[in-house]
């Protein structure tokens, strides 16, 4: 892979300001373009603060000037031409739309250096269906982040049916010397791998409120105070190696049986206008009790905190 001195960020909005802010401080010139209304000003300022995100990560106190040395290597382009046409790696944040993302990537890969990868954050769309009408076609890869990923380590990368084997190496490559932790999916599905397991969870979760088995307070308490503060240290895997002493095959043929016997009563589900409805008033309702709350600000300081301690004790 060519050394990368310049990324192009595609879609500056919460993604892509999120992604700007990553690579401005890991040291690249960052160029920018989305045509959206006050894109430019909304860029600056979400850069701003993710940047203020990343110093406090990295416990560095004194930081205004080191912030601004960074914004002045932020260029915002009034034309994606402008954006790409020099670009070193490519991160496209665009609209979850399969014929906006044809237009675009046909147009992008017309104007970037034809050895650019570009890299899609689209959360659920395929490469092998995004690279259909481009010109490159072969450097065009997945790389989806979770949000917000300038603090989130995971980057889902996988390649499309005209993908060249090597572009997806050196995206995996490029993403984890940057201290990231990406992961290679071998093959295509709908929503890749996390989101696919989030979205297995969410199921079961609207069901169960939507069933009236408990509130939606009830749901976030459960994980919040169980299973996801071990998963904030181990995934899936390495918590079911420790469900007892003997390890993973002994605690499979222990809660396998059990667990069939939950999945099998875990019945078909559907979102229509009227369980949408019923989630939302459950989640006012939960929001009303809160009260006065920062959730996005809570949630990224909490987030700098366990990333701290998972960097602390060098968690797999």
């Amino acid at each position: 892979m060519k050394q990368v001195k310049k990324v192009a960020i595609v879609g500056t909005g919460v993604i892509g300001a999120s992604w700007a802010a990553f690579y401005l401080y890991k040291g690249f010139s960052v160029s920018a373009f989305d045509p959206a209304e006050n894109a430019q000003e909304n860029l600056k300022n979400r850069v701003s603060i993710y940047l203020q995100d990343l110093f406090e990560l990295d416990q560095i106190a004194d930081f205004k000037q080191a912030r601004n040395d960074l914004l002045d290597k932020l260029h915002f382009c009034e034309n994606l031409v402008d954006a790409v046409k020099d670009a070193d790696f490519i991160q496209e944040n665009g609209p979850e739309r399969l014929d906006l993302k044809l237009s675009l990537y046909q147009e992008m890969t017309e104007n970037c250096p034809v050895n650019t990868i570009i890299a899609s954050s689209s959360s659920g769309l395929k490469v092998s269906d995004i690279q259909q009408s481009s010109k490159h076609p072969e450097r065009i890869v997945l790389g989806h982040p979770f949000n917000p990923p300038h603090l989130l380590p995971l980057v889902e990368i996988i390649g499309g049916e005209k993908t060249t084997q090597n572009y997806i190496q050196d995206a995996f490559d490029f993403y984890r010397e940057l201290g990231k932790k990406p992961i290679i999916i071998h093959k295509e599905v709908k929503g890749h791998v996390a989101n696919r397991l989030q979205s297995a969870l969410w199921r079961e979760a609207f069901y169960l409120v939507s069933n009236g088995v408990c509130s939606a307070e009830d749901i976030d308490i459960a994980i919040t105070n169980g299973p996801g503060l071990r998963w904030a240290i181990y995934g899936p895997y390495l918590n079911m190696q420790l469900a007892n002493q003997k390890g993973f095959k002994t605690a499979m043929h222990h809660l396998g049986g059990p667990m069939m016997e939950w999945w099998g009563d875990m019945h078909p589900y559907q979102l229509d206008e009227n369980e949408i409805e019923k989630l939302d008033q459950e989640t006012a309702q939960f929001l009303e009790k809160i009260g006065e709350f920062d959730l996005q600000g809570k949630r990224d300081e909490a987030l700098i905190e366990i990333l701290s301690m998972r960097k602390k004790l060098q968690l797999p």
